[in-house]
């Protein structure tokens, strides 16, 4: 899978913009605040629904304009489908799939892309929230149907969050519609437990291959949830921070009627405490990821460069895991500003890393920093104008979408 074009208007700083893009390794090059990260921060766009730097889409339109359009041409094997989006203020986005309107969500199933960018430390120094993001993310690279399930459970959760708060100092009666609400959670919360415990499962291989292609050794790098159910029944019987493989095969094996009923019996073990607060104490909205190296978590133990190699790491456990189960080739591989960020070696391995994916698009500030034993293709990015390097332009840089 490959991005042929990309047409955006008023998206972030461009009026307009008109990417071509070809297989193989592309570089968007261009100082600090010229554009080039929200080029890619469209593509990503694309494969996700939101923005990799920011958590609403008011910022991606152009200041003053009350929408924003994202036009992307894609090619997957012989086939190429046209893809739009267009992003409003104050209403509902809109999306069409070769011409044809669609629900946005529509848009993931026949666009994959993994972004690795600086923002991507957070996910082993940050909150629970964003690895939770990442893991979610994920999922919807993996499986777009579960943008669905994602949805609908938000949704569950404010709505008996809502129900809670107003409840407090009301009795029994005000909570008549709780079982119902219970349900729901239950539902959406299961499906989305076993998905994120089959992705850490399969995820746990490529991590510990990458990790160790990345720093040039091994620190036994290892995944694992810790989950609001478990700890709300006090069931956890081997430490979470230094799992098995076994374990994560166990927990993602477990039947969805045996997690649906451990998820039942914490919401009634939580269920005064909910109360008192007017807060969703269980469920998938309050879990996190662990990560640990040698045994100790990475967050606060780890050196600046094994967070980031345990970062990027995960990431490229992502896109092999879905190069090998696409029917529609490799996902897109967007490096965002990342080399920076490493030293020489590293910067080296990530790129043989990356070197055989059908298309890589860097962003750089300083050319300096990529590895120059490749054959890019090159944009130059200049206060919102691109300039391809006319010497490599191909016809798909002048093939509008």
């Amino acid at each position: 899978m490959r991005v042929a074009h990309l047409s955006l208007g008023d998206f972030r700083n461009y009026a307009s913009a008109e990417l071509g893009l070809s297989a193989g390794p592309n570089l968007l090059i261009g100082q600090n605040g010229q554009g080039k990260t929200n080029l890619v921060e469209a593509i990503a766009y694309f494969a996700t629904l939101r923005s990799h730097r920011v958590s609403g889409d008011a910022a991606l339109i152009r200041a003053g304009r009350s929408s924003a359009i994202a036009r992307m041409r894609v090619r997957a094997g012989e086939r190429e489908v046209r893809l739009e989006l267009q992003l409003n203020q104050g209403s509902a986005n809109r999306a069409q799939v070769n011409g044809n309107a669609v629900r946005p969500r529509e848009v993931t199933r026949w666009f994959s892309a993994v972004t690795f960018a600086p923002e991507d430390l957070i996910i082993v120094r940050g909150e629970p929230s964003g690895r939770r993001r990442f893991l979610d993310d994920a999922l919807l690279a993996r499986h777009p149907v579960a943008s669905g399930a994602l949805s609908d459970y938000e949704k569950v959760v404010r709505q008996r969050t809502s129900l809670l708060k107003s409840a407090r100092g009301r009795g029994q009666s005000a909570l008549a519609t709780l079982p119902v609400w219970d349900d729901q959670l239950v539902d959406h919360g299961t499906q989305i437990m076993l998905a994120r415990r089959e992705l850490l499962r399969d995820l746990s291989e490529p991590l510990r291959d990458h990790y160790a292609a990345l720093v040039g050794g091994d620190h036994a790098p290892r995944v694992s949830m810790f989950e609001s159910v478990g700890d709300a029944r006090q069931s956890a019987s081997v430490s979470r921070e230094t799992p098995s493989d076994a374990d994560l095969i166990r927990e993602a094996d477990v039947s969805r009627e045996t997690l649906a009923r451990e998820f039942r019996e914490a919401l009634a073990m939580v269920r005064g405490r909910e109360i008192e607060r007017g807060v969703t104490l269980v469920g998938p909205h309050r879990d996190d990821l662990a990560l640990a190296l040698n045994g100790l978590p990475v967050k606060g133990f780890a050196s600046h460069g094994e967070s980031w190699s345990f970062a990027l790491s995960l990431k490229l456990a992502l896109a092999e895991l879905l190069r090998n189960e696409s029917t529609a080739g490799d996902p897109v591989i967007i490096l965002d500003d990342v080399f920076a960020e490493l030293d020489g070696t590293r910067r080296g391995r990530l790129m043989r890393a990356v070197a055989d994916y059908e298309q890589v698009i860097v962003t750089a500030a300083v050319e300096a920093d990529v590895p120059d034993d490749v054959a890019w293709r090159r944009t130059r990015i200049s206060a919102g104008a691109l300039e391809p390097d006319r010497t490599e332009e191909t016809s798909e840089s002048t093939d509008g979408v």
